[in-house]
């Protein structure tokens, strides 16, 4: 498998990187692990917007799906297509309130929001409770620990997994999601400091000790925040694990 980085920044787009959002490729297929701010465009100069098989939504934070709203674009009016998109609608795993929300994202006011539907071109599916095939994928959905509904993924595929956080703060069920990867994709947001909320993110030393603890591959940190210190988030994880550990960066491309 191949991961690309299509944005890596924590809440907001950082002065060098959209927010979060990751291209996994396995031969001629790939998949979308949320499209958050500025993402489609990173998209862009690895693969044709349109060839992804599936695009999966974490959680509707702005920094993990605002970018749904350019997709939509792409997919409406694109004037050569590679292929009808409303004969050939995106499969869309995502939370319940997905379709609601992704179109107030789309509408411009009250009135349009009333009578906007996306599933012309977007197939929305429930994250799924049990796991489900994208081509070459197997992908399994974790619930995991946020201020708002929020899922993990581990993507299996050519005998290798990738396991991803995405938003979360420590709980049973990311161990579960971990156990075993050859890469952890964590966030890890800010250093580590007990004045920070439970349930909402991790630090560099919880990521480490998530990966310590699975006998993780690689772990690769994301979802830094503009404001927090990197250096420092990647120091503190290195400490806490004898697991390789590195920062990834928009547009870099890892081998799971």
């Amino acid at each position: 498998m191949k991961l690309t980085i299509l944005g890596c920044s924590g809440s907001i787009p950082g002065p060098t990187t959209p927010a979060s959002g990751y291209l996994v490729e396995s031969g001629d297929t790939g998949v979308l692990l949320d499209l958050g701010n500025g993402t489609l465009g990173t998209l862009q100069r690895f693969v044709d917007p349109f060839r992804p098989e599936a695009l999966l939504l974490s959680h509707l934070h702005p920094d993990h799906c605002a970018d749904f709203g350019a997709l939509t674009v792409l997919r409406r009016y694109h004037p050569v297509p590679p292929y009808d998109p409303r004969e050939r609608r995106l499969p869309v795993f995502a939370p319940p309130e997905a379709p609601d929300r992704l179109a107030a994202l789309y509408a411009s006011n009250a009135a349009e929001r009333a009578t906007t539907d996306l599933s012309d071109v977007f197939d929305f599916r429930a994250v799924p409770e049990v796991p489900v095939r994208v081509g070459p994928f197997e992908i399994t959905a974790f619930p995991l620990e946020h201020v708002c509904p929020s899922w993990g993924f581990r993507v299996t595929a050519e005998g290798r997994v990738l396991a991803y956080t995405a938003d979360t703060g420590p709980c049973g069920r990311l161990d579960e999601l971990a156990d075993g990867a050859d890469v952890l994709l964590a966030e890890a947001s800010w250093p580590d400091s007990p004045e920070h909320p439970d349930g909402l993110h991790l630090s560099g030393r919880q990521a480490a000790e998530v990966a310590e603890k699975g006998a993780v591959g690689r772990l690769l940190l994301t979802h830094l925040q503009p404001w927090s210190d990197g250096e420092a988030i990647h120091a503190e994880a290195r400490e806490h694990t004898s697991v390789p550990v590195d920062v990834v960066a928009a547009g870099e491309t890892y081998r799971v």
